[in-house]
């Protein structure tokens, strides 16, 4: 009688043990959750009850989906939508491989690495505010950085910012050139981790390099390339800071995005209806966006 009742004994006691684990954790965890609840979970669903409101400040009242479905109707919202996406599809793919190539050409050992290393990061310290002044100069019709160095080569450039049809790609070099040497210290410090063996092993096989790198070194990126993608998808999402020095989203919305129109909406149109209604959008296209990447290509990577 007395082995049963030490084995209870002993479960109850683990039992208290890992209670008060638990207890300690949720005590850790307590103050990031109330600022979670306070300054992300809260103001979230109260965008999502606005967006079912009508416009404007003072008395609201309850619209249902007309307020989705005005913003449906309205052209500028597409063509928004469409820029964001172009923005997405250009500089993610372009920024991570980008800086994939130049952290695999830094890690070599060479003269003037750290020289290198701190010239390709030095962008990603630069605030948006003054790398839009800096690249505003560069594309200024005439006496801009850029068409004093096409006249060098007899080219006459177009209005950067001025032409709908080019203005966009003027903001994706820009993106690029800014998130580059962030995504480079990611990279550094994945190429630094991987396994010495095996790159020993395949030079003795006489693997070619290219090879080397879509065989090994790529599929052992893989964990780092999820990172640097999830925030750079992010990020073309954000950025805001750049128009309203540079184009104010013009000319005609040909370079306006999402989070900008939603500024526009809220702020200088007063039509908080929309804005709430345009925030909800964003916050489901970053959801289904990370849902994607934790959901499916997280378990598709080697780890």
């Amino acid at each position: 009688m007395a082995q049963p009742l030490s084995g209870s004994y002993g479960a109850s006691a683990r039992r208290r043990t890992n209670w008060k684990k638990q207890a300690f954790a949720y005590a850790l965890l307590l103050p990031s959750l109330v600022f979670l609840t306070l300054f992300t979970y809260y103001p979230t669903l109260k965008t999502i009850w606005y967006s079912f409101q009508s416009s404007g400040f003072g008395v609201k009242a309850f619209v249902g989906f007309d307020q989705y479905i005005r913003v449906f109707e309205n052209d500028v919202f597409w063509k928004v939508l469409k820029n964001n996406l172009f923005l997405l599809i250009m500089t993610v793919p372009g920024s991570i491989l980008l800086a994939m190539y130049v952290a695999i050409w830094v890690n070599e050992r060479m003269k003037g690495n750290g020289f290198l290393r701190t010239a390709f990061f030095y962008p990603t310290v630069i605030p948006m505010i003054a790398i839009a002044n800096i690249w505003l100069f560069i594309y200024t019709p005439d006496y801009g950085l850029l068409d004093k160095f096409l006249e060098i080569i007899g080219v006459s450039g177009p209005n950067w910012l001025g032409d709908s049809s080019v203005v966009m790609w003027a903001m994706v070099i820009m993106v690029i050139w800014k998130e580059v040497g962030f995504f480079m210290v990611f990279y550094l410090a994945g190429l630094q981790n991987l396994p010495t063996e095996i790159y020993e092993a395949a030079k003795l096989d006489g693997i070619p390099p290219f090879r080397l790198f879509v065989r090994i070194t790529f599929p052992l990126l893989m964990p780092t390339t999820l990172f640097c993608m999830i925030i750079a998808t992010t990020n073309s999402f954000k950025l805001v800071d750049h128009l309203y020095i540079m184009t104010k989203g013009g000319p005609n919305n040909a370079s306006n995005l999402l989070l900008y129109h939603i500024y526009e909406n809220a702020f200088s149109f007063w039509d908080t209806g929309a804005a709430a209604v345009l925030t909800v959008v964003l916050l489901i296209i970053l959801l289904s966006i990370s849902i994607f990447n934790y959901a499916y290509l997280d378990k598709r990577i080697h780890y």
